[in-house]
């Protein structure tokens, strides 16, 4: 028999808040660079114009299909993957060779992790229209046929214009299991933390990271609306939106806040 992916959710988040006696270790990275150029690889896949990953390891869905991710996303190595908590950051990717390449630089979000790429080296697995936007006018497949190519590549703030953060409620949540995933989050793009406070109350009841960019809480009955508290994995920043996921909140429903961190690093 195989298990729905909501039934496999549900269980990871079970698990997780199981295993909540055992305490993560507390990140004390609150220093994002983003002034040098740091080596890497770079390869593509799908389509030569493609957008790359339908889906994804971070749970973004069709997301990775329109804009504004359309055509800007990539995969990467478990480096900067970080066990799904890199999900959501952007990177500045430029290749090398003055020939072929272009010396503007790409910009990509993390949608994906890279199986098959370097364990020990940066490695940036990007869609084929990315990979193609590094070369020079005229120059994109020449470059698509190197395959892998020398790269150097910087953090930069995420920026969606005209966006606030999103949260998608996960098919299979009920009244007792929650599991959220985190979209369009300006700045630093990552989720460090992840807090939720019910109707009426004062205390902020933490979720786990399942996987990518979703969280989950089982506890309950849970009663709505949610207030969502997020604390970047970079630099802890933190943003709380109120109320943003109503009282009478469906599943596969996304709820839109009214705003957004600031879009630097």
């Amino acid at each position: 028999m195989q298990l729905s992916p909501a039934i496999i959710l549900a269980t990871l988040c079970i698990v997780l808040q199981l295993l909540n006696s055992s305490s993560a270790p507390v990140n004390t990275n609150r220093h994002v660079s983003n002034s040098h150029w740091l080596p890497a690889v770079a390869t593509w896949y799908g389509s030569a114009n493609g957008d790359g990953s339908d889906g994804g390891a971070c749970g973004y869905g069709t997301l990775v299909d329109v804009k504004p991710l359309h055509a800007r996303v990539g995969a990467v190595n478990p480096i900067l993957f970080k066990n799904g908590e890199g999900c959501g950051a952007c990177y500045k990717v430029r290749c090398l060779d003055r020939s072929i390449c272009s010396r503007r630089a790409v910009t990509v979000i993390i949608t994906d992790e890279c199986p098959g790429c370097s364990k020990t080296n940066t490695h940036f697995d990007l869609s084929g229209a990315a990979f193609g936007r590094l070369a020079i006018s005229g120059e994109s497949g020449p470059l698509r046929n190197r395959g892998l190519i020398p790269v150097i590549y910087r953090r930069t703030a995420c920026k969606y214009r005209g966006k606030n953060i999103a949260f998608h409620v996960n098919e299979g949540s009920t009244d007792f299991w929650l599991s959220l995933l985190v979209e369009f989050e300006d700045g630093e793009g990552d989720i460090g933390s992840m807090h939720i406070r019910q109707a009426g109350a004062s205390e902020w009841l933490e979720m786990k990271h399942v996987w990518g960019a979703n969280w989950c809480i089982v506890r309950g009955p849970l009663k709505g609306p949610f207030s969502i508290k997020l604390t970047t994995l970079s630099a802890g920043k933190t943003l709380s939106a109120t109320d943003v996921v109503p009282r009478n909140w469906a599943p596969k429903a996304t709820y839109t806040s009214r705003l957004n961190f600031s879009p630097v690093l």
